[in-house]
């Protein structure tokens, strides 16, 4: 391997004061926070045009500002960066610290769009370094905007075709797009390259994905090795969002949760969240909505939620007031951050792809309520089961599932998540909501 070039960071008059500015950078990297940003002040006031000491005095600020936990210091230090390259006689070294640095600290903030503008200086001014182009395409894709990202990853191949970085991001752009077969050789040929940022979980799951919709059993070898490189916890449990160490299998049974009084209160009141649901079926205005993850190969498969991320909808809960009433007693489903309580309707000719949900901190319930005689049934990891009317199945969804409709008519469940058991009161409360 070549060695890396260490980067020139001091222009002319920088190096007539190295001394100064080593002996300021010493108490930095001693971890001297407080001492180090007094020392490149007084750099910054003695020499206002020296780019190194402008430098030294974000980095030290920045230093700072996680050593406080402070987002106003760590403002201050975004502003020093961008103030590095307004000077005269900036070394390019320099200006791509900086301006790297800055666009980090901003995403860090939340600051996505500032974030963007500073990574399109990057590019305007390195235009021939792809590595930039790469972060200016990630800056696109982190405020949701997928063609902008494409074209910048469009770019890059063109002028790098073997850029690894560029093909599974621009992999996971088409798949994004839904076109499943295009996507696998940009997904599949740049985890192949190795390169720096590509060995990322949500490559492997969607490289995987792309394969299982076409029907080439090569998915689980990239499930696998997803698997070995620790995205997953295993080839079946895919799930990104995680708490390491709880217990993980497909099925549960109702005393295996703990949550045995739930299960009993929606098997005893069945027929009334049953008729409850019947009834906003049957208004002119259905409330139901199209299931929109692109789970569905085909058929018609629809959802009417009642909590999302732990947070009731009022509106929905006016609809089946009996049903919202009776869940009210239960913050293990109504305070499940990470999950959903919701009917579900599903008609006949329906097949949802095998998928798996974003974490393992949730279990799943699945509530019969109306169920055709025969052909419809649900797979979970490697073993199938029926739904019952009255009765609740339960599962972990991280786990890879597929869900089959052939019946003559159509089938209602009502589907209550709640938090994975073993997850302590304090995680329940500060896990981020998904």
């Amino acid at each position: 391997a070549k060695k890396k070039k260490k980067p020139k960071l001091l222009n002319k008059f920088d190096k007539t004061i190295k001394a100064e500015l080593d002996a300021a950078e010493k108490l930095r990297k001693k971890g001297k926070v407080e001492e180090a940003l007094r020392a490149f002040e007084a750099l910054v006031n003695q020499y206002p045009q020296s780019p190194r000491a402008r430098y030294g005095k974000a980095q030290s600020e920045d230093d700072l500002a996680e050593k406080m936990r402070s987002n106003e210091m760590l403002q201050q230090a975004i502003n020093t960066y961008d103030e590095v390259v307004s000077l005269p006689n900036v070394p390019s070294d320099l200006i791509k610290l900086s301006l790297k640095r800055e666009a980090d600290r901003q995403q860090f903030l939340g600051r996505m769009r500032g974030s963007l503008v500073t990574l399109q200086k990057l590019v305007q001014l390195f235009p021939s370094e792809t590595s930039f182009k790469n972060d200016l395409g990630v800056g696109y894709l982190l405020i949701g905007d997928n063609s902008n990202a494409k074209k910048v990853y469009e770019e890059v191949l063109s002028l790098a075709p073997n850029d690894g970085f560029a093909k599974v991001h621009y992999g996971f752009i088409l798949k994004a797009e839904n076109k499943i077969a295009e996507s696998i050789p940009y997904l599949r040929e740049g985890l192949e390259s190795g390169d720096p940022g590509t060995d990322d979980g949500r490559f492997y799951f969607h490289l995987g994905d792309a394969l299982q919709r076409i029907g080439d059993k090569e998915a689980y070898k990239w499930y696998e090795l997803g698997y070995q490189r620790g995205h997953f916890a295993s080839v079946w449990q895919r799930s990104l969002y995680n708490v390491k160490g709880l217990k993980a299998q497909p099925w549960w049974t109702a005393r295996e949760t703990g949550y045995t009084e739930l299960v009993k209160s929606l098997e005893k009141n069945w027929k009334l969240i049953r008729d409850e649901g019947l009834a906003v079926m049957d208004k002119k205005q259905s409330l139901f909505l199209p299931e929109d993850e692109n789970l569905r190969e085909k058929g018609d498969w629809s959802q009417f939620t009642l909590w999302q991320q732990g947070r009731k909808n009022e509106n929905a809960c006016k609809s089946v007031p009996k049903t919202c009433g009776l869940l009210e007693r239960f913050p293990e489903a109504t305070g499940c951050r990470r999950g959903q309580i919701k009917y579900s309707i599903m008609h006949p000719g329906t097949h949802v792809w095998p998928h798996t949900g974003p974490t393992n901190c949730r279990l799943r319930m699945h509530l019969g309520l109306v169920i055709p005689k025969e052909g419809c049934r649900i797979r979970c990891a490697q073993e199938n089961r029926d739904w019952e009317e009255g009765k609740v199945l339960i599962f972990d969804d991280s786990f890879e599932h597929e869900v089959w409709q052939d019946a003559e008519s159509y089938r209602l469940i009502f589907i209550v998540d709640v938090w994975h058991p073993e997850l302590t009161a304090q995680q329940r409360r500060t896990l981020p909501a998904i």
